[in-house]
């Protein structure tokens, strides 16, 4: 199998009734690049038929498409980690099912990658004006406070941190998806945290989004994840990322990528 440039994976969770349609605009976009690619779905327990209906779509595919099962909901966080460490391309994206950012918005992360960026990470916050659908205002509010929280304990610099739609570079995925223990909803404040600390310079880039119907997060799912960057703060002082001083005087540099803006 030839060497893969672009690795996309998607994390499914009763998914089978908006799955086909994203998997198709991935496909299709994907064709389009004239690059080696995989798409892997993780299917995440689900108990509506997620993985036949991601089977049958990625078939086609052959080796370049895969669905990675697991036999009990295990959580987003997890499911992100185990597509990101199978993944095989030298750049791996993870999006949300749901497409709420569009596929082709990738490009503009692999802008930031070719400037010297190690992670890519879709962001909000850096320009809305490219919100093209915005959430309700309980959950808008609730995710202005979560990001504080998130600056105050764990993350510096970074003004959105839960956008699902994010990039890696090959050599910084095993060093930083390895270390991760959370596998819920503030699992992307781990893998920033990690990677700020390991020196990994993580570029905030603006793009498109759009608020989808059917989140699989709850307000009450939201509340309780208020308490995971304290677990990351807590896990950071106590050593549990296995990170060395070295690493940790080399704070990330984050950055607004001022092309897009």
């Amino acid at each position: 199998m030839k060497n893969i440039d672009l690795s996309v994976v998607i994390p499914a969770y009763n998914e089978s009734a908006r799955l086909p349609r994203s998997l198709e605009r991935v496909h299709e976009y994907l064709k389009g690049l004239a690059r080696d690619f995989e798409l892997l779905v993780v299917d995440d327990g689900s108990r509506d038929g997620t993985a036949e209906v991601a089977a049958q779509m990625l078939s086609p595919l052959g080796k370049r498409g895969r669905v990675l099962r697991h036999h009990q909901n295990l959580g987003k966080g997890a499911s992100v980690r185990n597509g990101m460490l199978a993944a095989r391309g030298s750049r791996v994206l993870f999006s949300d099912a749901d497409l709420s950012t569009p596929i082709e918005e990738v490009e503009k992360l692999e802008r930031a990658l070719d400037g010297g960026a190690g992670i890519a990470i879709g962001s909000r916050s850096v320009d809305r004006r490219l919100i093209e659908q915005r959430q309700s205002l309980a959950r808008d509010m609730t995710g202005r406070l979560f990001n504080l929280v998130v600056r105050l304990c764990a993350v510096r610099g970074i003004g959105d941190t839960q956008c699902g739609f994010k990039l890696f570079t090959r050599d910084v995925v095993g060093p930083v998806f390895e270390r991760t223990r959370l596998d819920r909803f503030g699992f992307d404040v781990e893998v920033l945290a990690i990677a700020q600390r390991l020196g990994i310079r993580i570029a905030e880039v603006p793009v498109r989004w759009r608020d989808r119907p059917g989140s699989r997060v709850t307000l009450v799912q939201g509340g309780r994840a208020f308490l995971d960057p304290l677990r990351v703060r807590l896990g950071l002082l106590t050593g549990r990322y296995g990170l060395h001083d070295s690493a940790e005087r080399k704070r990330g540099q984050v950055e607004s990528d001022p092309q897009n803006q």
